[in-house]
């Protein structure tokens, strides 16, 4: 068992986490014709739209209640009920989630019993679903608040068995499928890819692959979600085979889901590395009932050649790792299959978890802490999203950017790192960055001359001609 180190210093240098009110609206963008709405001061959505624009590099829709200095003081009840009311007039979403920030928390809302007195006073927008979050930015990350929304849009849209009359394998193809945050668009169409060989239909929920995936419309302009899951495809949950969940985040939205459909439930720690896509293609292939199609085993083995080619750069690398639980689990499981050590975990809070994660130690904290003790521990790698790249600069080491946000690369939101295909680009990718960066030669270069200007350095170093 890890040993979790709790935080020791009274603010975050340089943060790690994204907010749970960001990891709501993503949850939220999952679903189609969706609206998530903060329930707080117009800058905490103006910052959550800057993430997801830079990350998705699409527009994104995201409303607030726009609290105020008087709002904030006298309530803002009104706030949430004029906003619910503007945005079904408008925009006529099919759901919109009141998701609450810190600022809201702190005054004492109550946003359940708003959007009741919401009801009450709008019979006409019966046809919109409201559902309302509490997910305060103070405490938490990315990875639990999108949790948190996707088991009250759970709780809130899916029939209990017995009175909508499903029945569990009446669909006798279709496999419900609850995502992790840490799934990209481009990891749940290779996963869709997946089921589809087994001649099963997922439904993904949510499935961000269909509303973030980059793909242009013929609609000029949508002030809600375009694709993603259905809210009458939520309503179909009870009659499918089975549910399968991958991320260990999502375990009590799982147990939601099983409690009111009574659909049998698998659970999938992540799917990255060899092991854990075996434990998919098993579930699979007990789920459907059928073999192993050839493709699937002719991609193990491509994965099992690549592991062969790389163990020789990652063999005993050391790496430091920065990333919400979910995400920091995974890489782990695939990099100490490879023979790599973390020698640095760092996450963003506390769940359970961190406690079943097989390093010694885990940081609750930023990334000035994974940064001392990379440096500390002769970190030789460092995974992490954007805003670690300065961290491996100073390390001196390079950067395998993941996770959430990834805004100075192109196409980060559509990598692919799961299945056997993606775990073998990934390999690849790792073993590309040590092969093409020197960790005794590159530092020095940086240290001596990152001051100067391009044109006043004129004695390189050999070793960097």
């Amino acid at each position: 068992m890890a040993d979790i180190l709790k935080r020791n210093k009274a603010l975050s240098v340089n943060p790690l986490k994204a907010s749970q009110p960001v990891g709501g609206s993503l949850a939220t963008l999952g679903f189609n014709r969706a609206m998530p709405m903060l329930h707080g001061s117009q800058g905490c959505t103006a910052f959550a739209k800057v993430f997801f624009v830079r990350h998705f590099r699409e527009p994104i829709p995201l409303q607030s209640t726009a609290m105020d200095q008087g709002s904030s003081v006298m309530g803002a009840d009104e706030n949430v009920r004029e906003g619910i009311r503007t945005i079904a007039e408008k925009s006529r979403p099919a759901l919109i989630t009141i998701l609450t920030t810190g600022l809201a928390e702190t005054q004492g809302c109550d946003v359940q019993r708003n959007v009741r007195e919401f009801r009450e006073a709008n019979p006409e927008f019966a046809d919109v679903a409201v559902v309302a979050v509490n997910t305060p930015d103070f405490s938490g990350s990315v990875e639990t608040g999108y949790a948190a929304t996707l088991t009250e849009i759970i709780r809130a849209l899916v029939p209990d068995a017995k009175d909508a009359g499903t029945c569990p394998g009446k669909r006798k193809r279709q496999v419900n499928v609850l995502v992790s945050y840490m799934l990209t668009p481009g990891d749940l169409e290779a996963l869709r890819d997946i089921f589809e060989q087994f001649q099963l239909r997922p439904v993904f929920v949510p499935d961000i692959s269909d509303s973030l995936d980059g793909c242009l419309t013929d609609e000029d302009f949508s002030p809600v979600t375009t694709g993603g899951t259905s809210l009458s495809e939520m309503a179909t949950l009870g009659d499918a085979l089975a549910t399968v969940v991958i991320g260990p985040s999502l375990i009590k939205a799982a147990e939601l889901l099983e409690q009111k459909t009574g659909v049998p439930s698998y659970f999938l720690d992540h799917l990255y590395g060899l092991k854990a896509n075996d434990a998919l293609i098993s579930v699979l292939a007990e789920i459907s009932g059928q073999d192993v199609p050839e493709r699937l085993e002719r991609q193990r083995s491509q994965l099992q050649d690549a592991m062969l080619d790389t163990h020789f750069m990652l063999g005993q690398l050391r790496i430091a790792i920065g990333a919400d639980a979910d995400l920091l689990a995974a890489f782990v499981d695939l990099v100490q299959e490879m023979g790599a050590e973390v020698v640095a975990a760092v996450t963003s809070c506390n769940v359970p978890l961190l406690a079943r994660i097989p390093v010694a130690n885990i940081k609750i904290g930023d990334l000035e802490d994974l940064e001392h003790i990379g440096k500390v521990n002769k970190a030789q790698l460092v995974i992490g999203n954007s805003h670690a790249v300065d961290t491996a600069e100073r390390l001196g080491t390079p950067i395998l950017r993941a996770g959430f946000p990834l805004y100075d690369i192109i196409g980060g939101y559509q990598l692919t790192w799961i299945g056997y295909r993606g775990t073998r680009q990934t390999l690849f990718d790792l073993a590309n960055l040590v092969i093409n960066y020197s960790h005794e030669e590159i530092p020095v270069y940086r240290s001596v001359y990152a001051q100067k200007p391009a044109s006043e350095i004129t004695d390189y170093p050999l070793s960097c001609h």
